[in-house]
């Protein structure tokens, strides 16, 4: 039963990761980002997502050391960029990343784009691997791999990733490759689960979100945990952190998915994995 912001999933590897966690995409180091995480933190979010190239990883290290929350509530998540990929770049990237949240492990390492032109997405596959055997970080994963980029690490590594990370909403909803992780126990994960805000006034999900008095955001997180999906919106404002955590006290029918699932397109709002080409 998912009763509230510390209700988890259990990756193959046995480790538990919240079906809610805010990412910080475009936040602001210093002040901006510190605050937001703050205010999460205090609504009860215990998974925070950032990644290297946000530069914000030092707020959310200050957040979460000025928080007091015991660190194995927390659930922290960071990225390689591209730029790092390769195995001995990523191993240094990793620690430059864990200097500054200022972690002594870290709860999941994302590589953030396969970046198919480069060729090196099997390496730095690898140094997670060594990474997550060498116990410095509990579940390692992949952002905005597609099917045949995933078989590539299956047939060429030791492990198969416990999270994929990738563009997820109604008019995106990626059937195929969710069904292609749920064969494999690979969590998928949703980021700019609302589209970046380019959902909000859907007539369907306004309707729906009526029935429930709930927000359009509401009702889109609901909807992307029973699909299974794992969700990390992004708020600056603590009022809207808050709202998007209050997704626990309802439950979206049948007929609900059914219409939200009718709402995809396979269209995307941001770059195709295979033509994604920045370092």
């Amino acid at each position: 039963m998912l009763e509230n912001l510390q209700s988890t999933t259990t990756l193959h590897n046995g480790v538990k990761m919240p079906w809610v966690g805010l990412g910080v995409f475009k936040v602001t180091d210093g002040e901006e980002v510190v605050h937001s995480v703050k205010a999460a933190l205090e609504a009860g979010y215990r998974s925070i997502d950032t990644a290297a190239i946000y530069g914000n990883e030092e707020g959310v290290g200050r957040a979460i050391a000025e928080s007091n929350i015991p660190r194995e509530e927390l659930f922290i998540t960071t990225k390689v960029w591209n730029a790092n990929q390769g195995y001995e770049t990523t191993l240094a990237a990793f620690d430059e990343s864990m200097e500054k949240l200022g972690l002594d492990y870290l709860d999941l390492y994302l590589i953030h784009w396969p970046l198919p032109s480069h060729g090196k997405y099997v390496e730095t596959w690898k140094a997670l691997e060594k990474l997550y055997k060498d116990g410095r970080v509990r579940a390692i994963g992949v952002s905005n791999f597609k099917i045949h980029h995933l078989e590539d690490i299956m047939a060429n590594c030791e492990m198969i990733p416990m999270v994929n990370q990738v563009e997820y909403h109604p008019r995106f909803n990626q059937r195929e490759l969710h069904d292609f992780c749920k064969k494999h126990g690979i969590q998928l994960e949703a980021w700019s689960p609302l589209m970046q805000g380019g959902l909000l006034e859907d007539p369907t999900l306004v309707e729906i979100a009526k029935k429930y008095n709930k927000s359009t955001a509401q009702v889109i997180i609901r909807w992307d945990i029973q699909t299974g999906v794992v969700t990390i919106p992004k708020s600056v404002k603590p009022h809207r952190i808050a709202e998007n955590a209050d997704v626990f006290d309802f439950e979206l029918t049948p007929e609900d998915m059914d219409q939200i699932n009718a709402l995809n397109q396979d269209k995307r709002m941001f770059a195709d994995p295979d033509d994604m080409n920045r370092v």
